[in-house]
């Protein structure tokens, strides 16, 4: 039996219980956890913007220490620490034939396969594979890849979303070159990743964008050059800051509607506009045929960063060990399971970066 948090149902408020994980079969893995950060899409599954079956437990970006293998796992071991990766892809599909993995069909199927039970027998789903938000969960072999070198497990959690994500939008859905200027909309853990990746990659000018003034700090240690206050003048504010022609990349990592529509005002003639934030049915965002021609730019989503974990977390260790890439600089709350549900409130009202459940 362990302590995770569960969601009963959408909607519902999380609930903090003993669970019984079984040991792991043929092909599955058991971690012990020794942190897991708190990303909006756990908010989304909670709110039914990203549905998922339930009764589930939570939590999809984590680290921890494998405690027991099944048959015929053998690239980990028990006591090696390992990242968890929750969209693992099954490298058959046309996606992955592409070589994009991200986009993976089957990415997502372990979400419907029940994993554990409450304790009174109530059968249990691993809410984005993985279940997080536990001292121990059971995964499929390909869901773990083991820590980097010289990464501290705590932080590594933070390689399992925040970082490829953040990292993975710039270096490769936007593409940013040397010289180029940059906006990043949100400076949550995300966003605050993705300023430190513009930074790695050259970016002249980098601009922050968010609702409360109180995150400049944040984003400055980031690499965010300029920091903006959200405003119907945004993208004014933006033009004028990168020479009256608006940011060469615009990344937006809030999911909503209104902050799309900004991002892509905000972007230069023949810019990149990359949305990461994901939002609900009801965010309409609308262009006009003639603004399409006569700005000529490029508008594209961005799945996980567009990432292959496999590759990146190599690339991400070097600059973790160059100091180039500072993991410590997303968190800024250290939690206990009880306290999730206050992140997802401080995360509602733009307060703070990661908040990291950190198990003992």
């Amino acid at each position: 039996m362990v302590r995770a948090a569960v969601l009963p149902a959408v909607g519902s408020p999380l609930e903090i219980t003993e669970i019984d994980l079984p040991e792991p079969g043929p092909g599955r893995v058991r971690v012990r956890l020794a942190a897991a950060g708190v990303c909006h899409s756990d908010l989304s599954l909670t709110n039914g913007t990203l549905r998922v079956p339930v009764p589930a437990v939570l939590g999809h970006e984590g680290a921890g220490t494998v405690v027991a293998v099944g048959e015929g796992v053998t690239h980990v071991a028990p006591g090696d620490g390992v990242v968890l990766n929750w969209a693992p892809s099954c490298g058959s599909c046309p996606a992955c034939a592409r070589g994009e993995v991200w986009l993976c069909a089957d990415a997502l199927t372990g979400t419907g396969t029940v994993y554990a039970t409450t304790a009174g027998g109530t059968d249990l789903y691993p809410g984005l594979n993985v279940a997080a938000f536990a001292e121990e969960t059971v995964v499929a072999a390909s869901c773990v890849l083991p820590v980097p070198d010289g990464v501290p497990l705590t932080d590594a959690a933070l390689l399992g979303c925040a970082v490829l994500t953040g990292y993975g939008a710039v270096h490769h859905a936007a593409q940013v070159r040397e010289g180029e200027s940059v906006a990043v909309f949100g400076v949550g853990g995300v966003g605050l990743a993705a300023l430190q990746a513009a930074r790695i990659a050259g970016a002249s000018t980098v601009v922050a964008v968010d609702v409360t003034p109180e995150k400049e700090s944040l984003a400055r240690r980031a690499g965010a050059t300029e920091y903006v206050v959200a405003s119907p003048t945004t993208a004014k504010e933006i033009r004028a800051l990168t020479g009256g022609q608006g940011a060469d990349v615009a990344v937006e990592c809030v999911g909503r509607a209104t902050t799309i529509r900004t991002a892509w005002d905000s972007t230069r003639r023949g810019g990149r506009t990359t949305v990461v934030g994901i939002g609900g049915k009801d965010q309409q965002v609308t262009f006009n045929a003639l603004e399409i021609f006569h700005w000529g730019r490029t508008l594209s989503g961005c799945v996980y960063g567009n990432s292959d974990p496999e590759k990146d977390l190599p690339v991400l260790a070097d600059h973790i060990r160059a100091g180039r890439l500072d993991l410590s600089a997303l968190v800024t709350e250290h939690i206990g399971l009880e306290d999730i549900p206050r992140a997802f409130e401080n995360m509602l009202a733009g307060r703070g970066g990661r908040a990291l459940v950190v198990f003992d």
